[in-house]
């Protein structure tokens, strides 16, 4: 799947609600910071239902990707490690709980971990964060 531009979290006051009220969870390679997405009220003068019949699904997972030069190092390295990080997300996004909002932030071990070693660091974090089915 894409990640698609209304997937990308790119305001700072996200970014500063997400690392204030979220929770936190270190992969070793890199953090991840998550919350849930507050509703938005909707306008008094939009519909409730859709004109088209379009109903709409949940909330899709946004995430922003952190490479800071001090963690990392240098442009070249940031850029890679971003890009990492967007793969992995890319990748196991359907995994994810709908209605978060994800910052990951780079850590220096992450551009020397191999590409599976990486994908097995996202699996592990979407089977923490998926919601587990209770015993009845």
């Amino acid at each position: 799947m894409r990640f698609r531009p209304e997937q990308h979290l790119r305001r700072q006051a996200d970014f500063d609600r997400v690392r204030s009220t979220g929770r936190r969870y270190d992969a070793g390679a890199f953090t991840v910071f998550y919350a849930p997405r507050p509703p938005v009220a909707a306008p008094d003068d939009r519909p409730s239902e859709p004109a088209n019949g379009d109903t709409t699904g949940p909330a899709p997972v946004r995430a922003g990707f952190v490479a800071s030069r001090s963690a990392v190092g240098n442009a070249v390295a940031r850029a890679r490690a971003k890009r990492r990080l967007r793969e992995g997300f890319r990748a196991h996004q359907t995994a994810f709980p709908a209605g978060f909002d994800f910052i990951f932030v780079a850590r220096r071990m992450l551009n020397g971990l191999e590409h599976p070693a990486l994908q097995e660091r996202f699996s592990t974090l979407c089977r923490k964060l998926s919601p587990s089915p209770r015993a009845t």
